[in-house]
């Protein structure tokens, strides 16, 4: 990959920490943001470096713009929607949404997912939660580890007991416990059919037509560490990602 600009990892780095003090509500609805000027004296960049980084906020949808007046948050509508560019996006969930324990932490055996680890063995550990924003029931995931990762996480009380909420998200709790960081994932995404059960959780009927998205982490030597599959209800979730050209 080419390597970018200083200028635009400096303004990625600014949108990033203001998307998260938006999504922790810390500028609701009606109170303005600071200004250019104020953002640029305060991070110590270029008030060109602030500019963009409110026009990704804006093309998100996460703020918007009162010619005279200012820079404000977006009202919060039904709809749960977050811009995703990288792992660090996706660690950030935590940020403004929850995690209730469906099917807590356990070992099982799993030819198909431990195929997709690639382990030489057909034990797994498995969770399934359900990911909430506001209250809303958005997506429902379940989640596989190799052996020797999930037990990283046996002693995490809270994915051990159903209906247990929490404020993490499981490639946060690995990226900390990890001898080594998780550096990127490999996605798919497609339509499926809400099954029986997933369709309880999310509050569907059976054989409703859901967002799927599986992904594949692994770290910065290429161990894979996770695969996760995602049910999202298209109406209280939208997905967008930002696409740019190499060295631009």
């Amino acid at each position: 990959m080419a390597e970018q600009p200083q200028r635009e990892s400096t303004y990625l780095r600014l949108a990033r920490e203001l998307r998260a003090a938006i999504l922790r509500h810390d500028y609701p609805d009606g109170v303005r943001l600071p200004t250019e000027a104020e953002l640029a004296q305060t991070y110590g960049v270029s008030r060109q470096t602030v500019r963009r980084a409110f026009q990704d906020l804006v093309a998100e949808g996460l703020v918007y713009r009162v010619p005279g007046r200012g820079t404000f948050s977006t009202p919060r509508e039904e709809q749960y929607l977050r811009q995703f560019g990288s792992v660090d996006d996706l660690m950030g969930l935590s940020i403004d949404t929850r995690m209730d324990v469906v099917t807590p932490l356990h070992r099982r055996v799993d030819v198909d997912a431990a195929g997709r680890l690639g382990l030489h063995t057909d034990r797994v550990h498995k969770l399934s939660f359900l990911r909430l924003h506001e209250d809303t029931a958005f997506c429902h995931t379940s989640v596989w580890l190799p052996p020797a990762v999930g037990q990283l996480l046996s002693d995490v009380t809270e994915l051990t007991l159903p209906g247990t909420p929490n404020a993490f998200t499981v490639i946060g709790l690995l990226d900390q416990r990890l001898p080594e960081p998780i550096a990127e994932a490999e996605q798919s995404i497609t339509v499926a059919e809400a099954t029986p059960e997933i369709a309880k959780h999310l509050g569907c009927e059976p054989g409703r037509a859901l967002l799927r998205i599986d992904r594949v982490y692994q770290t910065v030597t290429g161990q894979l560490v996770e695969l996760a599959i995602s049910h999202f209800l298209p109406e209280h979730y939208s997905y967008r990602v930002r696409l740019r050209r190499s060295g631009q």
